[in-house]
């Protein structure tokens, strides 16, 4: 007979994407889409690598929907990705432009988690496109894993994103971003209530087109909305709209003691 823990499970058991394989897929589609590595040089490895990466996406794919379903998506997300390099390449820029600590665009490519957390946001906002269920969320927490940023594949961002340094970021699900916004780590893009019966809603908050939002502000709410040209200081806590051009800035008191033993009081006894 089989164990009672078995047997619930066995209820409840669908069939799910390989992990390890869709981690393995995300690194070498982005080695491919950026040419990285010597092999990379050869015209001809390019292509026969597309061919075994549609494979694997195939394969994937095929754990979550059908046979027609995968081909159809599969040649839809092919078709996507010179618009989604082209975007990338832009992404890449305006990091490379911006950052002063960048020396070279291959700098950027090889050791900014935040461009790697983009470009794998992008890719799998493709498949949520798509409708593709469980394995854009596969990918996005493999790269929360790796990088500490957290973009809900759902969320819709605009081109020149720049994300610095990135560790702590969280972007929901129903977050919109416009262009040109730059982030920096420990912002959050939140929901201001986390109810199931708002899953249809818009929960998260849009930002305007060249916005900065610098480290660990929260800004929360699907109505909140960040003006254009607005810059939002660190540690703000935001809930409500902001206009555009605005300078938001959280304001502390900083005291400073010398730390020298005070001199003795003087003592009187009368």
């Amino acid at each position: 007979m089989a164990h009672p823990i078995y047997n619930k499970n066995r209820q409840k058991i669908r069939k799910l994407p390989d992990k390890a394989e869709t981690e393995a897929w995300v690194e070498h589609i982005f080695q491919w889409l950026f040419s990285i590595g010597e092999d990379y040089s050869d015209a001809d490895f390019f292509t026969a690598r597309e061919a075994v990466l549609k494979t694997e996406l195939e394969k994937i794919l095929n754990s979550v929907l059908t046979d027609h379903e995968t081909k159809t998506v599969v040649k839809d997300f092919f078709n996507a990705l010179e618009t989604i390099h082209s975007w990338l390449e832009a992404d890449l820029e305006a990091v490379f432009n911006f950052d002063p600590a960048a020396k070279s665009r291959s700098e950027v490519l090889v050791a900014y988690p935040g461009f790697f957390a983009i470009a794998i946001y992008r890719l799998a906002h493709q498949l949520w496109k798509s409708k593709v269920p469980v394995v854009p969320r596969l990918i996005s927490e493999y790269v929360h894993s790796k990088t500490g940023i957290d973009i809900h594949p759902g969320a819709k961002i605009g081109e020149r994103f720049f994300i610095d340094h990135g560790t702590g970021i969280v972007i929901g699900e129903t977050t919109v971003i416009g262009n040109d916004v730059k982030i920096y780590q420990g912002v959050t893009l939140g929901a201001l209530h986390v109810s199931k019966a708002k899953a249809e809603e818009k929960r998260h908050p849009t930002i305007g087109n060249k916005v900065i939002i610098y480290a660990n502000a929260t800004i929360l709410g699907g109505n909140t909305e960040i003006g254009n040209d607005a810059i939002i200081g660190g540690n703000v806590w935001i809930t409500n709209s902001i206009p555009k051009q605005s300078l938001v800035y959280h304001k502390s008191e900083i005291v400073i003691k010398n730390k020298a033993p005070f001199p003795e009081p003087l003592n009187f006894v009368i």
